[in-house]
């Protein structure tokens, strides 16, 4: 479903959510953490929670908007502030903000929201 993922295993479930273990690259360079998922589908949201890896702590939220014309607009916010001494807060927003965070969840945002056009075009197709 997204190509620049290398693996998303599901370590644990409890009713819809669920712990994983995500695995994406960024331009080759790999990267990983354990999250708590947790969709809302009626919302339009899934919620992500990261309890592993360098981004634990940090909360995030995939939100998908139909605009009725056949659009979605499909956003995600991440809100992390590491606790690390002295160079934390700067460190996180360069490092991993800017060359992690930013370019994965741009190439998530482009093929969710394909993913999501292309649903709503086939309901539109099969509706008489």
């Amino acid at each position: 479903m997204l190509p620049h993922y290398r693996r998303v295993r599901v370590l644990e479930q409890r009713g819809q959510q669920k712990l994983v273990k995500m695995a994406a690259q960024r331009d080759g360079l790999p990267v990983s953490w354990t999250s708590i998922q947790e969709p809302r589908p009626a919302e339009g949201r899934i919620l992500f929670r990261h309890v592993g890896g360098i981004t634990r702590g940090m909360a995030v939220e995939w939100r998908l908007e139909p605009l009725g014309d056949g659009r979605t607009r499909v956003s995600i916010g991440h809100d992390f502030t590491p606790g690390w001494p002295l160079i934390g807060g700067r460190l996180a927003r360069l490092v991993i903000g800017e060359l992690f965070v930013r370019n994965i969840a741009g190439k998530t945002l482009r093929r969710i929201k394909e993913l999501a056009e292309a649903e709503q075009a086939a309901a539109d197709r099969d509706r008489p």
